[in-house]
């Protein structure tokens, strides 16, 4: 491709624009990281170019060949461009998010709460064109990889944001919306051995604070927040924030985008032992 084309395409794309604008200037930087530098991102001509590169890199192992696993994601990439589209959404996020992140090439390189949602997207679409051996190899490689499980049959909307990514469980018939926020140790989970229809349905918008288990097919509505350790085994209405063992309503979400800020402090007259049961 040419140079001309390769600036052409970069001026159009303004997330990728900015990785490698970042790239560059980390390389100069830090030449120790230079070479890495120059193979995940500098030598690729598109964002769907260097993940497929980056993804093949971490989940490669001795059955799945690194050259073969970027032919996969690439085909991915090249067969639905709702893939890159949410990648560059998730880009976004996180670099709006946390305050961990100072650059958009951060998650790409570094960060596996955004690896794993990208592979998670690839192996979606292996699990829709009925590749489904190789869509469960994918998610087994996530965890092991990246100790994120997410069903490959799970539907992920755009703009998530995973933050530390550490012993998140997805399962099969879950759904997530578009801009949704969760940090670690977060589960949406079923009940039991039950199957058919039996995970979490999580509205635009929501923030699911660390160690909330969201059990069974219920709806969580949209800009709603799910308090820190808490166990929801029921709805919950758009806009209001649950808390507790079992959670229950303490209060309204306290913005009109808790996914957005972040903020994880729950402001309640409820008596707190009321919703966390004593030992």
């Amino acid at each position: 491709m040419s140079q001309t084309r390769i600036a052409r395409i970069t001026a159009m794309d303004p997330v990728w624009r900015t990785v490698r604008d970042e790239a560059a200037a980390m390389a100069k930087a830090e030449p120790l990281v230079a070479s890495l530098i120059h193979a995940v991102i500098l030598h690729h001509d598109t964002l769907e170019d260097a993940l497929s590169y980056r993804l093949a890199q971490k989940l490669a192992d001795a059955n799945l060949s690194e050259m073969v696993l970027r032919e996969i994601v690439g085909e991915a990439f090249d067969s639905d461009a709702a893939i890159g589209a949410a990648a560059r959404a998730d880009i976004v996020a996180v670099r709006e998010r946390d305050p961990a992140c100072c650059r958009y090439i951060e998650p790409v390189l570094f960060f596996k709460g955004f690896q794993a949602l990208t592979a998670q997207r690839v192996a979606h679409w292996l699990w829709r064109e009925r590749r489904q051996d190789l869509a469960r190899y994918m998610q087994m490689r996530m965890s092991e990889v990246f100790t994120v499980d997410i069903h490959p049959a799970a539907r992920l909307g755009k703009g998530i944001m995973i933050d530390h990514a550490h012993s998140i469980v997805i399962g099969e018939t879950a759904v997530v919306g578009d801009d949704v926020s969760m940090l670690h140790s977060v589960t949406l989970g079923g009940t039991g051995k039950e199957d058919g229809d039996r995970h979490p349905k999580i509205g635009s918008g929501v923030l699911i604070g660390a160690g909330a288990k969201i059990l069974g097919n219920i709806k969580v509505g949209a800009c709603s927040r799910i308090a820190a350790g808490s166990v929801v085994l029921s709805d919950v209405p758009p806009c209001k924030t649950v808390a507790g063992v079992p959670a229950r309503v303490v209060g309204d979400a306290g913005c009109t985008n808790p996914s957005r800020a972040m903020d994880q402090i729950v402001r309640t007259s409820v008596n707190i032992e009321d919703i966390v049961p004593s030992c």
